[in-house]
């Protein structure tokens, strides 16, 4: 068995503070989007590819591949979300099994009044304190990561 391949401190420290940014990011997310239009973060991660399908309609296991979630944690948003008029849900008509998941006309408003402030937002945290070289960078950089993370995936 060969020895482990241990972070060097540098990238100890590297992994410390991506760590450190993915919880506080994502603190300063569901803040902002509950302060600033009432939605959670977990509304809006279905909101917006809703949002962006065509006729506001996406098949539920496909919006469930979108977001990363496990079906049970969709079922249980989808039903929050439905008895507030965001979404409802359907029988798909291909597959007895399967269910589409359509934007309401609340849900629409909801997406629509939120998404300025929250893009606007992400470009202050994210994007204003890098360069436009900077930005790029980081792009390609995640690009190569998750490209890693999906080639290795368990």
């Amino acid at each position: 068995m060969s020895e482990p391949r241990w972070l060097t401190p540098h990238q100890a420290d590297v992994w410390a503070k991506y760590r450190r940014l993915r919880r506080e990011l994502q603190r300063a997310q569901d803040q902002q989007l509950q302060q600033d239009s009432g939605l959670s973060a977990a509304d809006y991660a279905l909101l917006a590819p809703l949002s962006e399908s065509v006729d506001g309609v996406l098949r539920a296991r496909d919006l469930g591949a979108e977001v990363g979630w496990e079906r049970s944690r969709l079922s249980h948003q989808i039903s929050r979300m439905e008895k507030r008029g965001l979404v409802t849900r359907e029988a798909c008509a291909d597959d007895a099994r399967g269910s589409m998941v359509r934007l309401t006309e609340k849900g629409r408003e909801a997406i629509d009044a939120a998404a300025p402030k929250h893009a606007e937002y992400v470009r202050k945290l994210v994007f204003d304190p890098l360069t436009s070289d900077e930005a790029h960078l980081f792009g390609d950089l995640m690009d190569r990561i998750l490209d890693a993370v999906e080639r290795n995936a368990r």
